[in-house]
C-alpha cells in the first residue's frame, strides 16, 4: 500500500492530517511508511494533481472520493466537508475509509 501526504510549507492543517493518519495506520496494525510530499509551487501542484493542502492519498485516490474527478489543482488550503461541517483535513473516519477501500481493492 502506497500512502501519500501531499502539503505546502506554512500550511496550517497537514500536521493534524498527519496524527490522524498514523494513529489510522497504528489502529490497523499497517506496516506502511507515509510519503511526504511537499509542493512548492504552481508547476507542482499541476504535475503531482495537487487539490490543495493537505491532500493524502491511498494508493494514488483522494480519501474523499467526492473529490477524486476534481481537476481544481493549486496552491491552497484544502477543506473538507463532512457530515455537513467544513473541516480543514480528513477525518480519521474518511482517512479510514479509503484504507479499508483500498485493501478491499487489492485483496489484502
Amino acid at each position: 500500500m502506497k500512502i501519500e501526504l501531499l502539503y505546502f510549507e506554512g500550511c496550517p492543517s497537514y500536521q493534524t492530517a498527519l496524527k490522524y493518519l498514523k494513529e489510522v495506520i497504528r489502529e490497523n496494525k499497517l506496516d506502511v511508511q507515509v510519503k511526504m510530499v511537499k509542493v512548492a509551487s504552481d508547476e507542482d501542484a499541476l504535475k503531482s494533481r495537487f487539490l490543495g493542502s493537505p491532500t493524502i492519498r491511498v494508493n494514488g485516490l483522494d480519501v474523499d472520493p467526492g473529490a477524486r474527478e476534481s481537476k481544481d489543482f493549486s496552491m491552497c488550503c484544502r477543506l473538507y466537508l463532512e457530515d455537513g461541517r467544513i473541516k480543514e483535513c480528513p477525518s480519521k473516519n474518511l482517512i479510514r475509509r479509503a484504507i479499508e477501500e483500498s485493501l478491499k481493492r487489492t485483496g489484502t
